[in-house]
């Protein structure tokens, strides 16, 4: 089972940050955002990673050889969707996905690999008190999720606040069967949908990954979550920067 980071976007958010380099590159405690991945990652046993890139993909090319690397050439028209699916050749024993502008503890890989599900979503319960500190990401951009037990129900950015259970950070876990079952339904999808408005008033191309697992939900497919409360990071915007080289070195220090 490898680890597959989806980094592929140039995060426009972030300004200048990102002028000169990959979102992926802020640093964050001295040390990039990748490479904090990367950490989590390798701390949770999952070897030989696989780096879906766009912007400026030569620059992590060269800082990073020992990556394998999908080349997304499409990044700046489709999404995380497309860019997961350029990974695909890496899928058929089971793979573990992350968003590479995260910040996670190796804990909750480990639970996701440990669950004996299909497919294990990390899911932040205490998402809200993050929140509250996020006055340029409000929370109904958050990627919700609603669940009874482990069982994932519902995941959408419409899901009202009060009645989530958490927000999926954008760790996945998929065992072969698992991967079976995405990759089935995203070339189901594509057949039906490429070129036409999906979900959420998108096109299938420019489709975030939650949208398909919201498609697999409906079609009866199972999603379990596990948790971590707190310990997660997103970085999206100037203001997540700030609070992140605040309060990461102290929440997620090694």
């Amino acid at each position: 089972m490898r680890p597959i980071i989806l980094g592929a976007g140039r995060g426009s958010r972030l300004r200048a940050l990102t002028d000169g380099q990959p979102k992926c590159y802020a640093p964050v405690g001295g040390r990039r955002i990748l490479d904090w991945v990367l950490e989590a990652l390798s701390q949770a046993g999952l070897e030989e990673p696989v780096f879906v890139g766009g912007y400026r993909i030569e620059q992590i090319r060269g800082d990073y050889p020992h990556l394998q690397f999908c080349h997304n050439p499409r990044w700046e028209s489709t999404n995380i969707l497309e860019s997961l699916l350029c990974a695909e050749e890496y899928m058929e024993e089971g793979f573990v996905c992350s968003y590479a502008d995260i910040l996670y503890r190796s804990a909750v890989v480990r639970r996701a690999l440990e669950h004996p599900g299909t497919i294990a979503l990390g899911v932040d319960t205490r998402w809200r008190q993050r929140y509250a500190r996020r006055s340029l990401h409000p929370e109904h951009d958050a990627e919700k999720v609603v669940a009874a037990g482990d069982q994932v129900k519902r995941i959408d950015r419409a899901i009202p606040p009060e009645e989530a259970r958490g927000e999926y950070i954008g760790v996945a876990r998929f065992t072969a069967a698992g991967a079976a079952q995405l990759r089935a339904h995203y070339h189901r999808v594509r057949r039906e949908r490429v070129g036409q408005v999906w979900r959420d008033g998108k096109k299938f191309e420019q489709a975030y990954l939650i949208h398909l697992f919201a498609e697999m939900l409906e079609q009866g497919v199972p999603f379990h979550l596990v948790e971590t409360q707190g310990e997660y990071m997103e970085i999206d915007t100037e203001e997540d920067y700030a609070l992140a080289n605040v309060q990461w070195p102290q929440w997620g220090g090694r």
